[in-house]
């Protein structure tokens, strides 16, 4: 569908600019990200006569307090701190980077879409292992870390969209990821839920992964290739492909592409264990198991190996 170009009026662009490239220059700096996230998230927030009020030590309510403390990511955990393999210092600053894009998320700006694509834009190219030119990352989009994530030039990935790179997650050039759909890099053994393998997932250039889709750990989404609505995808869709059910099956060969892809297969051929990526614990690692599970199978049966 042709789109048609929309800007700010030009004072309002200016203010976004300025705003943009002073959180730009800040964290290009060698500042302390946790201080660059809290001052940008306290005057966001409209907070700063409460904060610098709490700071010269007046009175705040407990509630008061904990939002005030709340801007500072330091002051906060993610779901993500708790993985035993995660690299402790990269996933320090992406952290606090993570943080940002969230609370940002929460704010009425995040509805401003020339400001808040462009916004998101800036925090890609610290946060992201790669991020390419004229990306557009809409509301709600949510990753694991985000500094095993690559994305290409000219990629749009819409509202509520999960990139997990708890493994690593490669998205190529002018791909569309639609509303909602997750993509995973992770996976978790079918008897110790909390044996986790990771894997490299791949969406290569001009895919489409269209809405509450999923596609699972290790899987490759190939060139031009489409994966339709509400799909669960298990394997690798091969370039050029149309990929739809649950489990996801080629159905067709996208028109025009016939010469130059590959027969229609009636299953998709699995190959995430070529794309494992290796992790190892840390030997001093204080780790629990979160279940507490006896997973001692009934007598006579043998329990399988973990994968």
């Amino acid at each position: 569908m042709t789109k048609r170009h929309v800007s700010l009026p030009v004072e309002a662009d200016e203010g976004v600019t300025a705003f943009t490239e002073q959180v730009d220059d800040r964290l290009s700096s060698d500042e302390d990200a946790c201080e660059i996230v809290r001052d940008t998230l306290v005057d966001l927030f409209g907070d700063r006569d409460a904060y610098e009020r709490w700071q010269a030590g007046g009175d705040v309510t407990p509630a008061e307090r904990v939002r005030l403390q709340g801007y500072d990511p330091c002051n906060a955990t993610l779901e993500s701190e708790y993985y035993a393999e995660k690299d402790e210092e990269t996933y320090t600053r992406s952290k606090h980077l993570q943080w940002l894009w969230r609370q940002f998320d929460a704010t009425p700006m995040a509805d401003n879409i020339a400001f808040a694509l462009r916004f998101r834009q800036m925090l890609a190219n610290h946060l992201f292992a790669d991020a390419g030119e004229d990306l557009r990352l809409f509301k709600g989009i949510t990753f694991t870390y985000g500094h095993n994530i690559e994305i290409g030039d000219n990629t749009v990935v819409h509202d509520d969209v999960h990139l997990d790179d708890r493994g690593k997650l490669t998205i190529g050039e002018r791909v569309s990821i639609s509303d909602s759909a997750h993509l995973y890099s992770h996976d978790h053994d079918i008897v110790d839920q909390t044996h986790v393998d990771n894997y490299h997932t791949i969406v290569d250039d001009d895919a489409r992964v269209t809405y509450d889709s999923m596609v699972a750990a290790g899987c490759r989404i190939g060139k031009n290739a489409v994966v339709g609505a509400k799909s669960t995808v298990q394997g690798d869709v091969p370039d050029h492909h149309i990929a739809v059910g649950s489990p996801a099956r080629s159905v067709r060969v996208k028109p025009g592409w016939e010469s130059v892809a590959d027969p229609v297969e009636d299953k998709l051929t699995n190959r995430a264990d070529e794309r494992q990526v290796e992790f190892d614990l840390p030997d001093d690692l204080d780790d629990f198991d979160e279940f507490q599970r006896d997973l001692t199978p009934p007598d006579g049966v043998d329990a399988p190996d973990a994968e």
